[in-house]
């Protein structure tokens, strides 16, 4: 590579991000510009007034993560707006929760600032001119992007102002239209001018309350209280490799660490292997984590003398409990970038499926997260007290003799962790390409339920009182890895990934 290797959810996230390193930037410039480039161009997977998790390597150093998740709220609002409706995957339908009342205490542009502020190397409107140009100039919608918006057509068609947006002619945009959001544009000016504190302590936050209005759980003191933190990444040893990923609070990370050490002395790894430890990761999280108002209580999966009492039940259990089922589209989107320098970028943001409700003056759709089933496990509105929601969200690098090999991640709720685990072992005990690793069909189990992609033999007979969903071609339901390597950029097909060798 020139300049570096570049993966991202999008053509014009990208491009942007080739720019970017072209133009003398390193790989946080590049991340960050391709970040608010997704808002637009990935305006279902994404937003400023979403939640992300960044993990980074400066200079070929330690891996750092940023964490800028959704929090919950101090209060409660009895009288918040809290919708229910459904979304049909063909195979599958799931129901989301939507309305003011499922909004999180949003991060992503606080944690997106703050990560160019520390690490990028050029001016902050050099990086985000090429996304206020894809929103006032428009991006032309993708067949991705068409399938992603006709899902989630009834959460976009409840609010006037998310219509004006997305219809045309009172019919949804499609394929090949064009997207513009004037607003949106306007927006990212004013975080150029004044900074994300604009929108969290100042004038900006008037507009954001006025919105919320009474049916929110929301107050100022959420926004003003809202920080930023910089975490070391939870890491395993794992076929000569060293494995980095995102560490408790959030639930993702430690699950998948948890689940390779159950695989980790393997040689193969067999389909009922998979399930089997799949399965066992969702149990340890369903025992262990019980208590809302512990916030890292996801740790104790790795404790020794937990750890050891699932990894027996893994060696010596053939026949499967299985647990109860969770819901989650995952409107996410992952980007993977590797410069020259030795800078290197994982970042996941996400908006939930977005709360159904436009902010007219910014042309923002808020999260929705207090109203996603896997950030919520024990019930909607439970918390009892301020703190990060626990995503599944895992940014991933990993290493070979202290030398970056791969840098990955995946979009998709529940699936995040099933999708990365799946690339990691393709990868490294499978040891097939980068392309090859992500392209592989996929499988993934939820509850009683196991899903799985088209050429993937599934042992029924080990399997009892399980339901089987077989999906007829590869499916944006099973993540999307975007990937890249010193020598190789590659974009999951699965949710309209793009990569490039700059």
């Amino acid at each position: 590579m020139k300049y570096g290797t570049i993966s991202t959810g999008s053509i014009e996230a990208s491009l942007t991000a080739e720019e970017i390193l072209k133009f003398g930037g390193n790989a946080f410039d590049a991340a960050v510009g391709a970040v608010f480039v997704s808002m637009t161009s990935e305006f279902a997977l994404t937003g400023p007034f979403g939640g992300g998790v960044l993990l980074g390597v400066e200079n070929n150093s330690k891996p750092f993560i940023y964490d800028f998740f959704v929090d919950c709220p101090y209060n409660y609002n009895p009288k918040n707006q809290f919708i229910t409706t459904e979304v049909d995957f063909g195979n599958t339908i799931q129901t989301f929760n939507i309305g003011r009342g499922s909004i999180a205490v949003p991060g992503n542009i606080m944690g997106l600032i703050e990560v160019h502020e520390k690490h990028g190397s050029l001016p902050l409107n050099d990086i985000l001119n090429q996304a206020i140009d894809c929103a006032n100039t428009g991006v032309t919608i993708s067949s991705y992007q068409s399938y992603i918006l006709k899902l989630i057509e009834p959460i976009l068609e409840k609010d006037k102002n998310a219509k004006s947006l997305f219809y045309r002619n009172n019919s949804l945009i499609k394929e090949n239209d064009i997207f513009k959001n004037h607003e949106f544009g306007n927006f990212l000016n004013l975080i150029i001018k004044n900074g994300p504190e604009y929108f969290y302590k100042k004038e900006g936050l008037k507009n954001i309350l006025t919105f919320l209005g009474d049916k929110s759980n929301l107050d100022k003191n959420d926004f003003y209280d809202y920080k930023v933190y910089k975490r070391s990444p939870i890491s395993l040893k794992f076929q000569n490799h060293e494995i980095y990923t995102n560490p408790a609070p959030a639930y993702g990370g430690t699950l998948i660490i948890f689940l390779l050490k159950l695989l980790k002395d393997l040689d193969t790894v067999s389909v009922f292997d998979l399930i089997k430890a799949m399965n066992l990761s969702s149990l340890a999280r369903n025992e262990i984590c019980v208590n809302p108002d512990i916030e890292n209580e996801i740790e104790n999966v790795l404790n020794e003398k937990n750890f050891n009492k699932y990894s027996k039940l893994f060696d010596n259990n053939d026949s499967l409990e299985f647990n109860s089922k969770l819901n989650g589209f995952g409107s996410t989107t992952h980007v993977s970038i590797l410069d020259k320098k030795g800078n290197a970028v994982s970042i996941t943001t996400t908006n939930g499926e977005g709360c159904g409700y436009i902010i007219p003056e910014f042309g923002i759709m808020m999260n929705n997260m207090l109203g996603e089933d896997d950030l919520n496990p024990f019930g909607f509105h439970k918390w009892r007290k301020k703190r990060r929601l626990p995503t599944m969200v895992s940014p991933t690098i990993i290493t070979e003799n202290s030398k970056i090999k791969f840098v990955l991640g995946s979009g998709g709720s529940n699936r995040i962790r099933s999708a990365n685990i799946q690339v990691i072992l393709n990868l490294l005990i499978n040891k097939m390409s980068l392309k090859d690793a992500i392209s592989n069909p996929r499988l993934h189990l939820e509850g009683d339920t196991l899903f799985y992609e088209p050429n993937i033999e599934i042992p029924k007979d080990k399997l009892k009182n399980i339901i089987l969903n077989s999906f007829n071609n590869q499916n944006l339901f099973f993540g999307g890895v975007n990937a890249v390597s010193q020598t190789d950029a590659i974009g999951d097909n699965r949710r309209g990934g793009y990569g490039l060798i700059v």
